[in-house]
Parts: structure tokens; C-alpha cells; sequence
């Protein structure tokens, strides 16, 4: 299986609102995508592939990009396979700057789908649906490392047309709207209406407010052993 992260821009008109053998051998070829040696359990030999790869086989998925149609699919397609292998737990790395409503959900209920629990690391920054899908890991099992941006607020929208088809845009808007503000209040423990309220303009978080607030349960800081490089 081989999904990798694109950097194509969507531009379709709509409503915008690992455990791996160690090695120190990394070699990377023409587009600057690592690969590293992996030997598949059962197998003899080792093989160079695509670090991608060996992170999906590892269960590790990046979120690494904005999320339109396409790239939701791959991730929603990587999850469902690795849940059909076992139910081992899967690691979601969010550094995300945020995307379509529609993909992000997508995503979001593919992960309350699979019997695996979907745990969530923050990474450099996640922003709105980023965000989100943050605060969507299994309880307990959330986490973001110390210098995470984090940020959610509620969608927002443009719609034209007639005059009918702008109330529809509207009215769907709205729906839309009071459907995460109920989703992001479950994940984070406040009522709808308190999320409504928090998130009527963009909301940042530091790594330990985002903690208090029930975005993520742990905040990730390096061993004092490991700085040392000991």
C-alpha cells in the first residue's frame, strides 16, 4: 500500500468554512522523499522503500498538509486498511494548517469508525479543522509537543446565486456550524454553547492551554536525557 501526502490545490468552487528496524542508513532520491531500508516481518532481506510506507506499516499516519478531497480519501483509505489488519492502535500526527469541512469530517468519522483507537500527536501547528481533528483522538490518548500552534474557530462561508440558493447555503452553513461546536464540545468536556461562544473568531492555544481547555491530554516534553543527546 502506498499513500503519499499531495501538494495539489483544490480548485473546485466550494463553500469554505512506526516500529521500524534502526539504521542510520537514509538515502533520498530525486524529489527529496526519504527512503530507508525495511525489512518486512517474515522476510528475509531488507528493502529500500519509501518512508511513507514504513510509517503506515508501523500504523503512524501524517496529517502533514491542507485537507481537501483527495488527501482526505488517502487517509480515510490508510486508516480503514490498517484497521482491517488489527486492532492495534493507530497514531495520527497533526501539523495542519486546516482544510474543507466535508473531507475533514470524513476523516473524523473514520476515526470513531474503526475499532483500532486513533490516538493524536500536534506537531507544529494545528490550525482550524487541524485542530479539530486534534481534539478527535481517543481520550486519553491525545497529545501535542511543546511549541504546537493550535487554533479552532467555528466555518465560515460565502454563498451566490438566487436568492433561494443563498438560504441554502446559509441554512446548511449553520448546521454545519452547530454540529462541530457539538462535536468539539463532547471531545473537549464544555456544551455546545460554550463552544459556540469560544470559537466565534479564531481562538489560540499555548500546548498548556489547549490542555486545560480538553483539546489534547498531554503535552509531550523532551527527556532531559535526550536533550543532552545522552
Amino acid at each position: 500500500m502506498r499513500v503519499r501526502p499531495t501538494q495539489e490545490a483544490r480548485t473546485k468552487s466550494t463553500p469554505s468554512w512506526t516500529r521500524t528496524k534502526r539504521t542510520r542508513s537514509v538515502r533520498t532520491n530525486a524529489v527529496g522523499v526519504p527512503k530507508v531500508p525495511y525489512r518486512t516481518p517474515g522476510e528475509g532481506g531488507y528493502q529500500w522503500v519509501d518512508i511513507w510506507n514504513v510509517l503506515y506499516r508501523e500504523r503512524i499516519i501524517f496529517l502533514g498538509q491542507n485537507i481537501d478531497e483527495e488527501f482526505g480519501n488517502q487517509i480515510v483509505g490508510t486508516m480503514l486498511y490498517l484497521d482491517s489488519e488489527n486492532n492495534k492502535d493507530m497514531n495520527v500526527y497533526v501539523n495542519c494548517p486546516g482544510g474543507d469541512v466535508v473531507p475533514s469530517l470524513s476523516i473524523h468519522d473514520t476515526m470513531k469508525h474503526c475499532r483500532s483507537d486513533v490516538g493524536t500527536v500536534g506537531f507544529g501547528g494545528a490550525l482550524a479543522m487541524g485542530g479539530f481533528l486534534l481534539s478527535s483522538g481517543a481520550k486519553g490518548k491525545r497529545y501535542c509537543l511543546p511549541h504546537t500552534k493550535i487554533m479552532l474557530h467555528s466555518p465560515s462561508g460565502a454563498a451566490r446565486g438566487q436568492a433561494s440558493d443563498i438560504e441554502n447555503e446559509a441554512r446548511e452553513l449553520l448546521r454545519v456550524r452547530r454540529y462541530l461546536m457539538q462535536v468539539v464540545g463532547k471531545n473537549t468536556n464544555h456544551t455546545e454553547e460554550q463552544t459556540t461562544k469560544d470559537f466565534t473568531r479564531d481562538r489560540y492555544f499555548t500546548p498548556e492551554e489547549a490542555m486545560e481547555y480538553g483539546i489534547v491530554d498531554q503535552v509531550i516534553y523532551p527527556r532531559r536525557s535526550a536533550m543532552l543527546g545522552l
